[in-house]
């Protein structure tokens, strides 16, 4: 088989915006743990644009698969209504 087997490139399903030193973005890390969710984590002070957008809004989860988002605050049932668990 030649290059990538499709495991490698799949992309997490959601993704949690966050900064370091935030703590409601450690809540937020710490319910999607608890919920065995795979996701990955970006920090937004690593991005301008990012920062711009989600500055004074993070924790920000987004769903990758249809780009919506849910902001902070929010709960583990929240986070499972908004993946359609």
């Amino acid at each position: 088989m030649y290059g990538c087997s499709l495991v490698d490139k799949q992309i997490k399903p959601l993704t949690l915006f966050h900064t370091d030193g935030c703590h409601l973005c450690e809540l937020a890390e710490a319910q999607l743990v608890s919920l065995k969710l795979p996701f990955e984590m970006v920090d937004i002070c690593d991005d301008e644009t990012l920062a711009e957008q989600y500055g004074i809004r993070i924790p920000v989860l987004m769903n990758n698969h249809n780009q919506q988002e849910l902001g902070w605050p929010f709960e583990p049932q929240d986070i499972e209504d908004f993946i359609g668990a």
